[in-house]
């Protein structure tokens, strides 16, 4: 089985993403957090319901909350879930 979704695991994944996948956090910022203008964006934490996201709008930092459309069980499906929505994304 999987990890749970813990601060630890929060913290390794939000690292990952804004290190790795920038675009993609942005885009989940644009398309999935109604921040259409984003110009830039940081996950800050992720939990089993949602994440938590940081983004540059019009000159301004905001707090994004984009929630998942099932509750996370674990990192693994964590992975899966971001790795879809970045799809479909992509996408539309």
């Amino acid at each position: 089985m999987s990890e749970p979704i813990t601060p630890q695991v929060s913290d390794r994944i939000c690292k990952h993403m804004n290190e790795d996948h920038a675009e993609a956090v942005l885009m989940y910022a644009k398309v999935y957090g109604g921040s259409e203008t984003a110009t830039a964006a940081t996950l800050q934490a992720i939990d089993a319901n949602g994440m938590d996201l940081r983004a540059q709008v019009d000159g301004q930092t905001v707090p994004v909350r984009v929630a998942f459309d099932h509750p996370l069980q674990d990192a693994k499906d964590a992975h899966h879930t971001l790795v879809e929505m970045l799809k479909q994304g992509q996408a539309q």
